[in-house]
């Protein structure tokens, strides 16, 4: 039986990870794409000979072009510049809105049906431009950073409560940087409320933490960034895709008018499926959760504007 392909573009950290993670998998063909020649290609000459051990057949094909994506199902777009010390992720705007400008345009080309999985900072800038140069339907382009941020929180709560980590169910709405909604009310371990299980200053603590996840990592690791948990929530979505799951996840879509916002890509709990973003679904939220959430919007409408004027 054929398998699926999915295409990983950027073989760094995340990308490699993500080519690795989909390998162990065992349930699809991978391709992994860099324009440093020998990088992919050396990757993916490794990632096959771990099978033998760990137990898959996985092909892995490593390139510097687009010829081999052809007939891609999935692409994890994770290609663009890392952000460093000190830097923003509005920062990173310039540079990453053209890289990824052209990936997506070499994508498409050679794989018209494909669902595109953004990775690539400031996130949900990067959707809105893979929007705009692909010319996809909204359920196909969608942005991976309020899986992360959710799992960041699930963590910290997991390790404050001493309980495994897949028992906390959290969810964080909004984009994927500062001005994220982290929603404490939909915030459970084994169906019991957080609030019954933790103090509101604790819990703030971890709100706030969750907010300065990507940024704690970078400022200990000096020379990079994140990668293992990025990768772990990108291949998440692939494997909803792929098995038909219909989970709802907090992803970045366009919104067009749930939950009171209109054009704009923003992070909400959508459902994920076969097609792609198959529907965004509504949680009842408080004023203040509703105020925070159109104040993120109007956030990432800033960098949309920027990206805009600079694609012009």
């Amino acid at each position: 039986m054929k398998r699926p392909k999915i295409t990983v573009v950027g073989a760094g950290n995340v990308g490699g990870t993500t080519a690795q993670r989909l390998a162990e998998k065992d349930a699809y063909d991978v391709v992994l794409v860099d324009i440093v020649e020998g990088v992919p290609q050396g990757k993916a000459l490794d990632i096959s000979q771990a099978g033998p051990v760990c137990g898959y057949s996985t092909r892995v094909i490593g390139t510097n072009g687009y010829v081999e994506t052809a007939g891609s199902s999935v692409a994890v777009i994770t290609s663009g510049i890392p952000r460093k010390p000190g830097m923003s992720r509005d920062e990173l705007l310039a540079t990453n809105a053209k890289i990824v400008k052209s990936v997506v345009s070499e994508l498409v080309s050679r794989s018209p049906d494909i669902i595109l999985i953004l990775v690539t900072n400031p996130l949900d800038a990067m959707v809105h431009v893979a929007r705009l140069v692909s010319g996809l339907p909204k359920s196909r382009v969608i942005g991976m950073g309020g899986i992360l941020d959710s799992a960041r929180m699930r963590s910290f709560i997991a390790a404050e409560l001493n309980v495994p980590g897949p028992d906390v169910e959290a969810m964080v709405l909004g984009g994927h940087g500062d001005t994220m909604v982290p929603l404490p009310r939909y915030t459970t371990v084994k169906g019991k409320p957080i609030s019954s299980l933790m103090s509101k200053d604790k819990l703030d603590a971890i709100i706030q933490r969750t907010r300065d996840g990507g940024a704690e990592i970078v400022g200990l690791l000096k020379t990079g960034s994140a990668f293992y948990a990025p990768s772990a929530s990108a291949v998440d979505m692939v494997e909803a895709i792929h098995k038909d799951q219909k989970r709802v996840l907090p992803c970045s879509v366009l919104c067009e008018g749930e939950y009171g916002l209109k054009d704009v890509i923003v992070g909400v709990p959508v459902r994920i499926g076969r097609a792609g973003m198959e529907q965004v679904v509504e949680y009842e939220l408080t004023a203040e959760e509703r105020t925070a959430l159109e104040a993120s919007a109007n956030a990432v409408r800033e960098l949309c504007a920027a990206v805009d004027r600079l694609m012009a």
